[in-house]
This record gives structure tokens, C-alpha cells and sequence, in this order.
């Protein structure tokens, strides 16, 4: 990933993991926990133009990384979304949300993100790393 799209991932999120088709990523937001997939495959803007192994692993990472959010963030309710109208490179978001949270019931988006201060930065990685 070295094109405009990629650094925007790189410049707002931190690595946790490499999967087989997929780099696990932290959104450097702290109102939420939040995850994204990002499939290393060049020019890829959307899961039809991926061959038919790549979308079934695809899946199979999608559901694994639900599996471990829910768990660490003891979580029933993920939000899971492919948009890419910004950020055109495919990516999947996967978000721990809760009643309680900032935005709730709305999107994410509706508020003004909040970067990790990095004491907690640092423990959420960890956490994360741990996991995955």
C-alpha cells in the first residue's frame, strides 16, 4: 500500500496484525473501538473484483476479527461496513458499538473523532495484539 488512499490509513490508524489476506488496523479513534481490513491487493476498490478464493477468505477474516471485537469489548452490537467513498482502496470497518456510546444509535461519523491519548494508545494496542 504506498498510493494517497494507503497513507490515509497509515497517517489515521496503527497496525495490529497481518491475517493472511488482510491487515488489521486501529482507527485512532477512542470514542470507539475500531478496526479495519484492509485486503493487500493492489487496485482493489471493491469486494466483486476480488477473485472468488479472496472474497470467501475475505468473509472468513470479517467474521474472525467480529468474533475477537466482540469478546475483547464485550460487545453484542458491531457495526461492519465496506464504503470507500472517501478512501477509495477496499477496506472494512468493523466498530464495537453500545448504547452508551457517543453517537448512538447513529453512524460514527455524526461526531467529531477523538484520538487516543497514547498511555491509552498503547494499552489498546496491546490488548489488541494479544487477541489477534
Amino acid at each position: 500500500m504506498a498510493n494517497k488512499a494507503s497513507k490515509s490509513f497509515l497517517k489515521d490508524s496503527h497496525l495490529i496484525a497481518d491475517l493472511k489476506l488482510c491487515s488489521i488496523r486501529l482507527i485512532d479513534n477512542a470514542k470507539f473501538p475500531w478496526i479495519i481490513l484492509i485486503p493487500k491487493r493492489k487496485n482493489i476498490t471493491d469486494i466483486s473484483e476480488l477473485n472468488s478464493k479472496d472474497q470467501m477468505l475475505l468473509m472468513k477474516e470479517i467474521v474472525h476479527c467480529s468474533n475477537l471485537m466482540k469478546k475483547i469489548f464485550k460487545t453484542k452490537k458491531l457495526n461492519v461496513e465496506k464504503i470507500g467513498n472517501i478512501v477509495p482502496q477496499l477496506h472494512i470497518h468493523v466498530i464495537a458499538r453500545n448504547k452508551k456510546d457517543s453517537s448512538w444509535p447513529l453512524s460514527v461519523w455524526v461526531v467529531k473523532s477523538k484520538p487516543y491519548v497514547k498511555k491509552n494508545l498503547e494499552l489498546i494496542i496491546t490488548k489488541l495484539k494479544k487477541h489477534f
